[in-house]
């Protein structure tokens, strides 16, 4: 008897838990731990910070054009839609928007510059939280778009066992 599997874009919720790690490993761990660093300047510290939030960004885009994919040529529910346009919008503020405004005031310290304080870091910092918890929720509803998709392909393959779809 030949059966067919959940479609690809079935199983994105793989996706949206590494982009989940991610997010925790760099936002939530290594970027308060890096200034907890006693030897490490304040410079030094932006500079590697901005090395890593920008690779961070940049697989948070790939994460989110995979998500976009999937969720527009998957079977995907409206909640998974909704959270997914959601974080993605999120991203997108956060990319054109926020890393302008802290790009430049943190070349401004790594190249000695006096700078006045900005709330620009706490709203990024605010939007991580929101996005995480977006991405938290997607993951579940994911995880239920999936186990509706096995259903669906569990029924077709007990109703014509012989015929692949």
């Amino acid at each position: 008897m030949k059966t067919k599997s959940p479609p690809l874009s079935s199983w994105i919720f793989i996706v949206t838990i590494l982009w989940i790690g991610f997010l925790l490993a760099i936002s939530f761990m290594e970027a308060p731990l890096k200034f907890c660093a006693p030897s490490l300047t304040l410079p030094v510290a932006l500079e590697i910070g901005y090395i890593v939030f920008h690779a961070l960004n940049l697989v948070e885009i790939i994460f989110a054009a995979l998500i976009l994919a999937a969720t527009y040529f998957g079977l995907t529910s409206r909640k998974s839609i909704l959270f997914a346009v959601g974080v993605i919008g999120i991203l997108i503020i956060q990319t054109v928007l926020l890393f302008t405004k802290l790009d430049a005031r943190t070349l401004a310290i790594i190249n000695g510059l006096e700078t006045s304080s900005t709330p620009y870091h706490i709203v990024y910092m605010v939007m991580e939280v929101i996005k995480l918890i977006g991405l938290v929720v997607l993951a579940f509803y994911q995880l239920g778009d999936f186990r509706l998709s096995v259903i669906k392909l569990t029924r077709q393959n007990l109703e014509n066992p012989n015929r692949v779809r």
